[in-house]
């Protein structure tokens, strides 16, 4: 196996505790239809933001401020000052942009409003208008780029001419140091498992991790592959119409797909990060994909454990109950991780 690429979670975890509505999110024990164990970790009430996507998005924007004061001022300051009244103001200067389809930018925005910094947030007309009312609520300004998530990308970092800040969730040739600090956030949630499973001397033997461009996926995979004393078969599942991670490892290159819309509407990305894909390419055992129909399916079933998800959110599930087909058999004693990763609103 490829040596881990490794992220300190322990500085993302000891930031993150900083914040005031942080609590580890809980892991439910369902039996799943074909009688195997599914553990789900819930993330649909993470920072009650209702999503995963705060990890990263927050933790990211505190370790860029924290940066920039450094570099100012030739000195340190902990986290749990930039709530104080003269950090605040003095992070009134910044602006970050982003382009988003859902969370990412609503985690984004969530930052702004804690650290009190600008914030503009680019959408593709495919985000829903509640969305867009939901970012309009923390009181950043949303602007409509474009027909999908790759032209409202292409628009943010034209957006970003006059010292903005662009927070992207994604990687690119020239762009990854502040993706990898959005990757290094959600590693807080692979560390809450590592602990929880550790205490309960409890380990998955399969892992399902959804993927749009496929950052949450690669953080998980790499603190699984460096930290966890139990190996599992890690397995990511992308929306059929949006499989560019599966197609740039079959391909062993990036590879940018085409397709129509998904109702994955998270997980529809037709380009992979390049820092998520180099992770995957060499970490995970397998990639598979599911059905917008599969995915429906996964949701009605999580409903029934009053899980209640998007298909973006239960795209993970969707291949640990999809066992015929493309995916590989799972074995009846087998122990399946899967994340919830968003609330149905």
């Amino acid at each position: 196996m490829d040596r881990p690429t490794v992220f300190d979670f322990q500085r993302a975890l000891t930031l993150i505790r900083q914040c005031p509505v942080y609590q580890p999110t809980p892991l439910r024990k369902i039996k799943a239809p074909a009688g195997h164990q599914l553990l789900i970790k819930n993330e649909t009430n993470r920072f009650r933001m209702g999503a995963f996507k705060a990890l990263g998005g927050i933790y990211a924007m505190a370790a860029i401020l924290l940066a920039r004061w450094r570099e100012e001022n030739q000195t340190d300051i902990e986290p749990e000052r930039l709530f104080t009244e003269e950090i605040q103001a003095w992070s009134r200067q910044f602006t970050f942009v982003c382009a988003s389809a859902g969370n990412h930018g609503l985690a984004v925005a969530r930052g702004a409003k804690l650290f009190n910094a600008g914030c503009r947030i680019h959408l593709a007309d495919t985000v829903p208008a509640a969305f867009e009312n939901r970012l309009l609520a923390l009181g950043v300004t949303v602007v409509r780029s474009g027909a999908n998530y790759e032209q409202s990308m292409h628009a943010a970092k034209a957006d970003c001419t006059n010292g903005e800040i662009l927070l992207s969730d994604s990687a690119w040739p020239g762009y990854s140091q502040i993706p990898s600090l959005v990757m290094e956030g959600y590693t807080v949630m692979a560390e809450e498992m590592r602990a929880g499973f550790q205490a309960e001397d409890l380990w998955p033997t399969h892992v399902f991790l959804q993927a749009g461009v496929g950052g949450l996926a690669a953080a998980i995979t790499s603190h699984i592959r460096s930290l966890w004393p139990h190996q599992p078969t890690i397995t990511v599942v992308e929306p059929d119409s949006a499989a560019c991670l599966m197609e740039s490892h079959r391909r062993e290159t990036l590879t940018e797909v085409t397709g129509p819309v998904s109702s994955m509407g998270r997980l529809d990305c037709k380009l992979p990060s390049t820092l998520a894909f180099d992770i995957l390419h060499r970490q995970a055992d397998q990639f598979v994909c599911t059905s917008d129909r599969d995915a429906e399916r996964a949701v009605e079933f999580l409903a029934a454990h009053q899980l209640r998800t998007t298909p973006s959110g239960a795209a993970g599930v969707a291949a640990v109950l999809n066992t015929a087909g493309q995916n590989p058999e799972i074995p009846e004693d087998a122990i399946c991780l899967a994340l919830v990763t968003e609330s149905e609103t």
